[in-house]
């Protein structure tokens, strides 16, 4: 029973903490669009600001996650001691791995005003390959936890990081126009 409570506090913080940024910006998007009539121009503000934004959230998901997983895990003091580094070089590959992912959203913002169909198979096809890599990494760090902890651990290990990512994943999704035929 602890450990559902745990695990719902966890996911309802997730929640609580990624859904209403992603609302909000949602909605200004929406208010941009009916000022304006259409996609806005993309000025060199406006691209200090996505990186920023992309810094904040990335270093935030960091530290929430980490906690989170913490919490959740309910690890002994030796098993955490086994669990941490595994989890930290997992990060650290997972960051290498969401590179990938903002460098195709930062090229889709810049082409999104001329958005050809060559262009857009292309962001198509660099997104599925970021969600094989992303995959293929939780298969890799699941085996390794097996190995370390066991299945059942790695297999706690494996739910938490992806339903994290699952909500990470609608917030991204939730704040970016769809693609629009260009003019």
């Amino acid at each position: 029973m602890k450990n559902k409570k745990v695990l719902w506090l966890s996911v309802f913080l997730m929640i609580v903490l990624f859904v209403p940024a992603a609302h909000s910006q949602d909605n200004a998007q929406a208010a941009k669009s009916d000022q304006q009539g259409g996609a806005p121009p993309t000025t060199d503000t406006q691209k200090k600001n996505v990186q920023a934004y992309i810094e904040m959230l990335r270093s935030n998901v960091r530290q929430n996650k980490a906690e989170i997983m913490g919490a959740v895990m309910l690890l002994s003091a030796d098993d955490a001691a086994k669990f941490w580094p595994i989890y930290s070089e997992y990060d650290a590959e997972l960051t290498k791995v969401n590179d990938q992912r903002v460098a195709n959203i930062e090229e889709y913002a810049r082409n999104y005003n001329e958005m050809t169909d060559q262009k857009a198979d292309e962001l198509v096809q660099k997104a599925i390959n970021f969600r094989k890599a992303r995959n293929e990494l939780l298969a890799k760090y699941y085996e390794r936890v097996k190995q370390s902890l066991g299945a059942v651990t790695a297999a706690r290990f494996l739910q938490v990081e992806d339903q994290m990512l699952l909500i990470i994943d609608l917030q991204i999704a939730s704040s970016l126009p769809l693609a629009s035929e260009s003019s």
